[in-house]
């Protein structure tokens, strides 16, 4: 085979991409992935040890998170830009090891080749094929290892949206690093890598608490709101991804310029912030979830700004007119530089341009309802907990999560609409499409659809459960009338799964299908441990879920 890829649900025939992947990459870029991968794992062995020593480089620490950011599924297409990420990694792995020297530390004589090697831009690819992911020949091992990594992607992720608005934490950089050098160590045996697993879930907890810190404290709380989902006769930008600094300083930029801004897929949140309201060219919502964005992106006439991952190839009849920024990339499209020396991003080619092109075309009309992250849940706990007492509500549904390509995606469409009246779907990330503009009604006023936000949001979900239970006097969370039937599409949904976990909450269904990278041993232990479910039908799925 001349790749092997299997972080994402899509994947070919459920077991791995081995020619193509299915998102689009080619088989040169996804095996530069592996070896960027690799190399940010020899990076963190000096990064241990150079802690053990008290030398920090915040450089270092950002340069693996980006880098963890650029390999998530649907982010980056481009060979260059993981060429020059490997060749900047290779040049500060070893300035970190001189610095550990110079401090007077002794560097072991027995280094993982990750540490130790190197090669010119050219011999890549080569180096590519000996370290991929079926390098680990155990498959309980490779399994646990790969889930370690997808998750410490989705961590990576947050975590630079955070570091955006200028939160971060040592402690969760110190756990990525110390978690990547452990995926190389192989005498760390199934149960070693288990317990590390669920460590990563406490910093899934932390990185989702502090990205909620950060968009709260510097956007306000998420409030109760109707988004437009038409359109009016100005031209305009689409932003589509996850990055709110990224659209506060597009909207700032478009102010008196004539140019209307629409979001797109998982930034539809962003309307709900206080600080997004001001701004009168902030228009709407444009579309659906990010796999229709080659319809829809055609439709919308203007440009468009990928922000983050969600990108699918482009195609010609839009090309031209596609942006990308950040941790986002594709080889011939226009790249928007990164801030430096306390500057903004410059989006002034993006305001030009939209000038020059007609209005969007309308797809659709009316609005949608949303804001509903905790600080809103828990300003209406009373009427939800009365709800609750007096049997309006009867259970509440976490459908948080990712939407997707297969068909067989539908059956969340079809669940939330089988759901009995007295049930609450409580939502988060692009899975809320599925079911978001139905008219599901509302109990005593309270919207049937509660949507949180973007995938970090599932936070919010969290905080609303743990609430509930100090509410109503439980010892568990899992005694809440809560089921959990969650969409998962790539890795930032495997963080979010594995946060759940620490927090101990069972029984979670998980769909449209499971993890190609969880070997069968791996699934039982989450099977037998955690009651870990995949879904099947939704009339049989109801049985199970209303017993």
């Amino acid at each position: 085979m001349s790749m092997f890829c299997f972080q994402c649900q899509e994947t070919a025939k459920g077991t791995g991409c081995t020619i193509k992947g299915v998102c689009g990459k080619t088989e040169n870029v996804a095996n530069l992935q592996d070896l960027l991968i690799y190399t940010l794992k020899g990076i963190s062995i000096f990064a241990l040890q150079a802690r053990a020593m008290g030398i920090v480089r915040p450089e270092i620490d950002k340069f693996i998170m980006e880098s963890l950011f650029t390999t998530i599924t649907n982010a980056n297409f481009d060979r260059s830009r993981f060429v020059a990420r490997i060749e900047e990694g290779l040049k500060l792995r070893d300035e970190l090891k001189q610095a550990i020297i110079k401090a007077g530390g002794t560097i072991p004589a027995d280094l993982h080749d990750a540490a130790t090697w190197t090669a010119s831009a050219g011999e890549f690819d080569q180096k590519a094929a000996l370290v991929g992911i079926l390098t680990t020949e155990n498959e309980d091992v490779r399994s646990l290892r790969q889930l370690i990594t997808y998750g410490l992607k989705g961590m990576a992720a947050y975590a630079e949206h955070a570091y955006t608005l200028a939160y971060k934490d040592d402690g969760i950089f110190a756990f990525i690093e110390k978690a990547l050098a452990a995926t190389l160590d192989d005498t760390l045996a199934a149960d070693a890598l288990v317990a590390l697993t669920l460590e990563a879930g406490k910093y899934g907890v932390e990185v989702m608490a502090l990205l909620d810190k950060a968009n709260t404290t510097t956007y306000g709380n998420p409030e109760l709101t109707k988004v437009n989902i038409g359109v009016r006769n100005n031209p305009a930008i689409l932003i589509s991804g996850h990055d709110l600094k990224d659209l506060e300083e597009l909207l700032i930029q478009t102010q008196g310029t004539g140019v209307d801004v629409y979001t797109h897929g998982e930034m539809l949140p962003a309307h709900y912030y206080p600080a997004f309201k001001k701004y009168d060219n902030f228009v709407g919502n444009y579309g659906n979830a990010w796999y229709k964005q080659d319809k829809e992106f055609d439709s919308f006439n203007g440009p468009i700004l990928l922000t983050t991952n969600c990108l699918i190839p482009p195609k010609d009849s839009y090309k031209d007119r596609l942006y990308t920024t950040g941790a986002v990339g594709f080889e011939g499209i226009k790249h928007i530089s990164d801030r430096g020396n306390g500057q903004t991003k410059d989006f002034s080619a993006l305001i030009e341009h939209a000038k020059q092109c007609p209005a969007p075309t309308e797809i659709e009309t009316g609005e949608i309802v949303g804001g509903f992250a905790h600080n809103q849940v828990l300003a209406l706990a009373d009427k939800v907990v009365e709800a609750v007492k007096s049997g309006a509500i009867k259970r509440f549904f976490v459908m948080a999560g990712c939407d997707g390509r297969m068909k067989s995606r539908d059956y969340y469409a079809n669940f939330a609409e089988a759901l009995p009246k007295d049930t609450v779907i409580l939502t988060a990330g692009c899975a809320k499409y599925k079911y978001n503009k139905l008219n599901l009604g509302d109990i005593g006023g309270i919207p049937r659809v509660l949507d949180a936000g973007q995938c970090n949001d599932s936070y919010s979900l969290a905080v609303i459960a743990l609430k509930l239970k100090e509410v109503f006097g439980l010892d568990d969370v899992n005694q809440l009338p809560i089921s959990y039937n969650i969409a998962w599409y790539e890795q930032k949904a495997v963080i979010v799964l594995l946060a759940l976990l620490y927090l101990g909450v069972k029984n979670i269904h998980l769909g449209p299908t499971l993890p190609a990278f969880l070997s069968p041993n791996v699934a039982k232990v989450l099977v037998e441990n955690f009651g870990i479910a995949g879904i099947t039908n939704v009339e049989d799925d109801l049985k199970i879920f209303l017993g």
